[in-house]
Order: C-alpha cells, then structure tokens, then sequence
C-alpha cells in the first residue's frame, strides 16, 4: 500500500510544481504588461502636452502678419493628424506604432519647418511669449525622448521574458504575445546637413 502511494506523490508534487510556475509566471507577465500600460500612458501625456502647445505657439507667431501660412498650415494639419492616431495598449503591434510614430515624425518635421522659418523674423525671435513656448516645446521634446525609453526598456523587458524558456510555454497558453518599439525614424541615421 505504501509502495503504491509514492508515485502518487511525485505525481501529486510534479503537478502542484506546475501549477505554481504557471501561476508565477502569468502574474509575472502581467505585472510586465502593466508596466508597459504605465509606460504607455506616460508617452501619450507628453505627446498631448506637445499637442496642446502648438495651438498657443502658431497664435503667437500667427501675429506677424507676413509669415508665411503654408508653415502654419502645415503645423495645424500634422497636429491634427497626430492627436487623430490614438492607440490603446491592447493595440501596441509593431505595425500600429509604426503608424503612431510616423504620424507623430510628420508633426516634428512640421514644426522643425516653423522653427526655421521663424529665423528670418527677429521680432518673432525676440517676442517673450514665443520664446517661452519655445524652451516649453524644447522640454516637452526631452520628456517625450525620456518617456519613449522608458517604454521601450519596458517592452524589451516583457519581450525578452516572453521569449525565455519555460516561459514562452506558459505565455503561449495565456496568449501573452511580443509588443512593439518605438523605433527610429526611417533616415535618422543620416545627419542633417547645415549650411550657413
């Protein structure tokens, strides 16, 4: 009788093993995936904080009556489109980030135009109130360049715990699946060229 109770327990002790790892392991990509979500937040915010301050930064240069409103054109319609694109976390594919970050690129490049137009406007330059929302966009810049690090060191976390063995089982099982980076954009590695 005894005999007949030993496999039983090592049976009995080899499924309470798996159970606790599956349990482990699941909480463990959860917790990553909150991660993510909270990284995930933390970029939006600061890509919003960018967007509400180029309604104020257009005013301002609007003002000059010269200027030249293809610029600020351009500026209002890449914001637009930028705040249009809107990912919710169970929605962070590769391909919808992409999408995400060109849409948000079009807008740097779009305000990268401003900028430079407004260098042949020194009373612009020199207007307090641009200036202020410049050094504001400036920061905003930094928190969004800060924000995005921290959500890929996030991802890469998750992914590589996806990836791991015994957890790539378990994650298969959950249907826990790989998040996407944000990534450069495409010809970033080239410096751009700057004439005087």
């Amino acid at each position: 009788m005894k005999k007949a109770l030993i496999p039983i327990l090592v049976i009995a002790l080899i499924g309470l093993f798996i159970y606790v790892k599956a349990v482990g392991v699941y909480n463990m990509f959860v917790q990553n995936e909150e991660t993510i979500n909270g990284n995930w937040a933390e970029v939006e915010t600061q890509y919003q904080r960018r967007a509400d301050l180029i309604p104020n930064l257009v005013n301002t240069v609007k003002g000059y009556a010269d200027f030249e409103q293809e610029t600020l054109t351009g500026v209002i319609e890449a914001r637009a489109k930028a705040t249009s694109i809107n990912l919710s976390v169970e929605e962070l594919s590769p391909e919808k980030i992409a999408q995400f970050q060109q849409a948000q690129d079009q807008l740097s490049g779009a305000l990268s135009r401003l900028l430079v137009a407004v260098e042949r406007y020194p009373d612009l330059k020199a207007n307090q109130n641009f200036l202020e929302l410049q050094a504001q966009l400036e920061g905003t810049e930094n928190r969004i360049a800060v924000a995005r690090r921290n959500f890929n060191q996030s991802v890469q976390t998750y992914n590589s715990t996806l990836r791991t063995f015994p957890n790539n089982i378990f994650a298969g099982w959950y249907g826990f699946e790989r998040k996407g980076y944000f990534e450069a954009a495409q010809g970033a590695e080239n410096a751009p060229s700057v004439q005087f």
